[in-house]
């Protein structure tokens, strides 16, 4: 059984399509790999932030993004931020957007 790709808001789903050409590709690339195998697919593709939340690490040669995502129950993976990085550490800014709405996320459901 396949996994699944949910974004948190259309505004997600529409950064990550305004990404450069490259990006987008080699994103499409990472989460066709995790929807057959799962999310769990590691470095350098994936890497765990720390309380449930995930990172898929995007690089190419317009530059590098960064769309963070949570594991829904039922095989789901919801992509809760996306942006392109113009620093080489993640800005603080970024991370604190995704665990906020990691927060939410785990109110709604619970």
């Amino acid at each position: 059984m396949e996994w699944e790709i949910a974004y948190h808001t259309e505004a997600v789903q529409q950064a990550i399509k305004g990404w450069p050409t490259g990006l987008r590709a080699v994103y499409t690339r990472i989460t066709d790999r995790m929807k057959a195998e799962g999310p769990n697919l590691g470095m350098p593709f994936t890497r765990s932030m720390g309380d449930g939340l995930f990172e898929v690490r995007v690089k190419g040669t317009e530059g590098t993004g960064r769309a963070f995502f949570c594991l829904i129950v039922g095989r789901k993976v919801l992509v809760l931020h996306a942006f392109v990085k113009k620093t080489d550490k993640t800005p603080l800014r970024e991370l604190a957007v995704a665990r906020s709405r990691l927060k939410e996320v785990r109110r709604a459901n619970t």
